[in-house]
């Protein structure tokens, strides 16, 4: 990938992603599909300035939209579930949740 933001596009911030922070102290993004862990690990570390434990990866296939009798499917993407290390502060965006 040729940057950070090319890696990681956005926060997830939803219910489920609210509950992991809080009782395991993971972080959930969007990260481009072709996003290895490695490259996700390092610009998470370099981005937030934090240690990353453990990096977990889903494929989240793309859904059918309609609009009207024209049907079609959204893309498919992809999720990083990122466990910091212990002991690490949380980025500031989640803080203000």
């Amino acid at each position: 990938m040729s940057t950070l933001y090319n890696v990681i596009r956005r926060p997830l911030i939803t219910e489920k992603g609210i509950g992991v922070k809080e009782a395991e102290g993971t972080l959930v993004f969007e990260v481009a599909c072709d996003a290895t862990k490695t490259e996700v690990k390092q610009a998470v570390e370099t981005l937030f300035k934090v240690k990353v434990s453990t990096i977990r990866t889903a494929t989240m296939p793309g859904k059918e939209r309609r609009r009207g009798k024209f049907s079609g499917y959204r893309p498919d993407w992809k999720k990083a579930y990122v466990r910091l290390q212990s002991g690490e502060k949380m980025p500031e965006y989640v803080n203000s949740l």
